[in-house]
């Protein structure tokens, strides 16, 4: 037999009757007939039509590759989130959620059969079952409907401090000094008064003379840094820092039955404050890729996580918050996490970030004006070469509807899939305050985080300090520059004693008295079990 008489390809198997589809459609299902285990995203859409024989899919081991759900308001790109948060919980992985309307918490309770899902059913060949999923609901603060989740400041780090307080470089870079006097000199800064009180010391006649072999902090900038942080207050924002802080492993809990835990936090409380939780969701995963182990490629995600309005992260950031976001974003993917960037458009993420997201789900997007067309072409840019004219496509998409493309099981990229998706099996809806208060409370975390707890820290120890000071006579007291080492030894004594760390007193003495120790003795004073060495996030890395 000749080439020319060579038999035609065969099909996909699993698409029935392909051999009377387009070519192009047989080359679309031929990049997604996964052999491992695949979420299920929904069915194929060519030429006007839904073609469910042509699944489209995302291998499992391919999460944690990072993915983009983007897409105009109304689209359907929440529902896309619930979809694969089930999916993901079902084969054993945890995931987070950021819920920034208040409609996700749906995900904890069976959805509701109706004409619509049984017609979506039917259209993509999904065998349709309400199930809720284990859920576990947080809330910034302790505001809304959540358990709360705290950071101190010393965690928060002066990086990240700074994109949520508006400062400029400038600025930042003092913050970060600050931040390395406090550590250096035993000063724990667990919530707002404690890092007033530091720089207003670092200010006064007492402290001016601490930060000038290292740069000096001047008079002008503590003063935007301290208006900065009134302004904050009054905001209602002082109920996010302090202790206890949250631990953020507990996002990577699986459930009694064996299906991963989703975490969703309750952002609705804090709608206008879009630069706080889009920060604390950045500190969120700093934090976790601190403390995870390097697992490198494994056969699920440990964790997904999902950031919404990713948008709102990077307006106005820094080069070095930006710089930091890149590294993150790369190098968390090897401690089998997986990060989806949820926004309207691709352009909405910085290139260096955009570079690392292998999977893509672009619902519609609108072209009403010429900034929106800017942006339709822009997007169509940013997907492989493709059989579709992908303007067209992206505008006439219906809700539920996306262009996709994800990483094959061998880290290629597959050929782009117009595809109408299938339909949540939970709840698409919020569930009812009273039960979702209810879930709250009994949950195994609440008495773990629910009271705020204010132990002795910077404000405290300066404070008492200064009284100290005033209480002295002239010709007894010491010098007064700044917390001197006998006292940060002492006051690390009594956080260690206050811990059950159950070690003498008089060996501490010795440890902190030699010159080689003392540093070390007061950055562990700072916090008991955190390391004050910075990540690139200027966050502090904590042992578990």
């Amino acid at each position: 037999m000749t080439d020319s008489e060579a038999p035609p390809a065969k099909a996909p198997e699993g698409v029935s009757g392909a051999p009377a589809l387009p070519q192009p459609v047989l080359e679309i299902a031929s990049g997604y007939a996964f052999t491992g285990p695949a979420l299920e995203l929904g069915a194929l859409l060519w030429d006007g039509r839904c073609l469910p024989d042509v699944q489209i899919r995302i291998p499992l081991p391919m999460l944690n590759r990072h993915g983009l759900v983007a897409g105009a308001t109304g689209t359907g790109k929440t529902k896309t989130l619930q979809l694969v948060a089930e999916q993901l919980s079902a084969q054993g992985v945890p995931v987070f959620l950021a819920d920034v309307k208040g409609d996700v918490s749906g995900i904890s309770a069976p959805g509701q059969e109706n004409d619509k899902v049984r017609a979506r059913a039917g259209e993509v060949r999904q065998e349709w079952t309400p199930a809720g999923f284990p859920c576990e609901f947080y809330a910034l603060g302790g505001m809304g409907h959540g358990i709360p989740v705290r950071a101190t400041i010393t965690s928060f780090g002066p990086v990240l401090l700074s994109k949520v307080l508006q400062l400029n470089q400038t600025q930042e870079q003092s913050l970060g000094l600050i931040f390395h006097y406090a550590d250096q000199k035993g000063l724990e800064l667990v919530d707002l008064k404690d890092l007033r009180a530091v720089v207003t010391f670092l200010t006064s006649d007492e402290g001016k003379s601490e930060l000038k072999g290292i740069g000096g902090l001047s008079t002008a900038t503590a003063g935007v840094i301290l208006r900065s942080l009134t302004a904050f207050e009054a905001q209602g924002m002082s109920p996010f820092f302090g202790e206890p802080e949250f631990d953020t492993s507990e996002l990577s809990r699986v459930a009694g039955d064996g299906r991963g835990t989703v975490s969703v936090l309750e952002l609705p409380a804090v709608q206008d404050k879009p630069q706080l939780f889009s920060t604390f969701l950045m500190w969120l995963l700093a934090d976790l890729f601190h403390d995870l182990p390097e697992v490198g490629d494994v056969d699920k995600p440990k964790l997904v996580f999902f950031f919404d309005e990713a948008h709102l992260l990077f307006n106005d950031a820094s080069k070095a918050f930006l710089d930091a976001i890149t590294q993150t974003v790369r190098l968390i993917r090897s401690k089998g996490v997986g990060v989806f960037f949820v926004t309207q458009t691709p352009k909405d993420v910085p290139g260096d970030v955009l570079a690392q997201l292998g999977n893509r789900v672009q619902h519609a997007l609108r072209a009403f004006t010429p900034d929106d067309q800017k942006a339709l072409r822009s997007t169509v840019k940013t997907f492989p070469n493709s059989p579709y004219d992908l303007e067209e496509v992206l505008t006439a998409l219906g809700t539920g509807e996306a262009v996709v493309t994800v990483l094959s099981e061998k880290g290629a990229p597959t050929p782009v899939a117009a595809t109408r998706l299938r339909a949540p099996e939970s709840l698409m809806g919020p569930v009812d305050p009273a039960a979702l208060d209810r879930a709250v409370r009994e949950a195994p975390l609440y008495g773990r985080y629910a009271e705020a707890v204010d132990r002795e820290s910077a404000y405290e120890k300066l404070t008492a300090r200064e009284a100290e000071a005033a209480a002295s006579s002239a010709s007894s007291a010491p010098s007064a520059s700044a917390p001197s080492a006998s006292s940060s030894e002492s006051a690390s004594s009594r956080g260690r004693g206050r811990k059950g760390d159950g070690q003498d007193s008089s060996v501490v003495e010795q440890v902190v008295g030699s010159g080689v120790f003392k540093s070390l003795a007061r950055s562990l004073g700072t916090q008991i079990g955190r390391e004050i060495t910075r990540s690139v996030f200027g966050t502090a890395r904590r042992r578990r």
